[in-house]
């Protein structure tokens, strides 16, 4: 389903996405994707690490001082464009590729950096246990409920909403619900802009 999905996807946002990367590169120098090195599914002998592609939404050496660190509202490193694409979640196009490659699928827990990672599950009990057995999602429960993490409290939260989504992931019928729900609301957020 997911391969189907991102295809049709893909030939769709086709327009837009040649649109967006040609105003990524003319708002800023830089390339107009970024890629980033992610954790992916947990498995039981293996964690998967893969490249996540997104348009870029900050300046091209945005963490070169202060390395991994979340964006603020008004964070001075994300461009003009960025901001727009941003909050309308278009910056996200990109991972369609991830989900034909078969790093991400459409819905899912989002994949943070290996050094966050690392932090994040000393802080946060479990925090690493949110993707066993699940590919990380382009979009999910917890971003459609949430937007971007700005503090470490907002992580927890996901980690509560990734939980809620694995649990209705019990059935067919209600992962197929709970998903195509979830991708209903995904629409509403870039249509609205409602992002973050």
């Amino acid at each position: 389903m997911d391969i189907v999905a991102a295809s049709i996807g893909l030939l769709l946002t086709a327009p837009l996405f040649l649109l967006v990367a040609i105003a990524v590169r003319l708002d800023s120098h830089g390339p107009a994707i970024y890629r980033q090195l992610r954790v992916g599914r947990t498995l039981a002998d293996r964690t998967e690490l893969f490249t996540i592609l997104k348009f870029r939404s900050m300046r091209a050496d945005a963490e070169k001082l202060t390395g991994a660190v979340w964006a603020q509202k008004s964070d001075p490193r994300i461009t003009r464009i960025g901001a727009f694409i941003r909050k309308t979640r278009l910056d996200e196009i990109p991972q369609l590729i991830n989900v034909l490659r078969g790093d991400m699928s459409l819905v899912g827990p989002r994949p943070e950096r290996p050094g966050l990672v690392d932090k994040l599950d000393l802080a946060l009990p479990f925090y690493a246990d949110r993707m066993m057995g699940l590919r990380p999602g382009v979009t999910g429960y917890a971003q459609v409920n949430q937007g971007y993490d700005t503090d470490i409290e907002g992580v927890r939260r996901k980690v509560a909403l990734d939980a809620a989504y694995a649990m209705r992931l019990a059935t067919f019928r209600s992962w197929i619900v709970t998903d195509l729900g979830i991708l209903v609301r995904t629409v509403g957020v870039v249509v609205t802009g409602a992002g973050q």
